[in-house]
């Protein structure tokens, strides 16, 4: 369900509305972009697909690189949200849905951005570390068996807010034995979420069917 905040009973509107606005900025943040830039590699927006996230980050050569930028895109997501968090699982809910909102519509871009693939694992961490190694295992092993990173989030991701389904009704069944950070209203920010970077991934889906989509390690002509 979707947080208490948008019933008539939420009485202070606008420090929700602020604290989704300071995380919308801080997923604005383009790390590869800026990354890439200062490495004296130019514009990322013009090198393999476009993408200013770490698998394009990845085609300039440079893993070192690649790793700063998924561990920045990681954390700004996670940050945003438990940072948020400290004032109540609504405002959390909030911040995860603007801090990826804020990596595909980057108001420093022109309101481009991302896919939004880092940043969501980032949210779903913060929330659930749980559900986070369960799907990024899945993330993991569909990368390292087929070589598409495209493919490990189209897969993955959608898995999270089911993930978290039955994990929490296995808590509620007293059969999870240890205890499982995440509440209820998170299965509907994940679906979002992974509904958002699926849509961001619609060429990619129409790469991946016309077996044209590029594998990691190999550099995009």
């Amino acid at each position: 369900m979707v947080p208490s905040i948008f019933g008539p009973d939420f009485a202070h509107t606008w420090p929700i509305y602020a604290i989704g606005l300071i995380a919308y900025l801080i997923g604005s943040i383009p790390f590869g972009l800026l990354l890439t830039k200062i490495a004296g590699l130019g514009d990322i927006r013009n090198i393999g697909s476009g993408n200013i996230g770490t698998t394009n980050v990845l085609r300039t050569g440079h893993k070192g690189l690649a790793l700063t930028t998924l561990f920045m895109d990681l954390s700004k997501g996670a940050g945003a949200t438990l940072w948020a968090g400290t004032y109540g699982p609504d405002c959390a809910w909030i911040a995860g849905l603007c801090v990826v909102l804020g990596h595909i519509f980057s108001v420093w871009m022109r309101f481009r951005g991302g896919k939004g693939v880092a940043t969501t694992f980032g949210v779903i961490f913060a929330l659930s570390w749980m559900v986070g190694v369960a799907v990024a295992a899945v993330w993991l092993v569909t990368v390292l068996l087929l070589r598409y990173s495209s493919l490990g989030a189209i897969i993955a991701l959608p898995l999270s807010p089911v993930t978290l389904a039955v994990l929490l009704e296995a808590q509620r069944n007293g059969s999870l034995p240890v205890w499982l950070p995440g509440d209820p209203s998170h299965i509907s920010l994940f679906g979002l979420l992974a509904a958002l970077v699926l849509a961001r991934h619609y060429t990619n889906i129409r790469r991946l069917v016309q077996g044209t989509e590029p594998r990691i390690g190999l550099r995009r002509p």
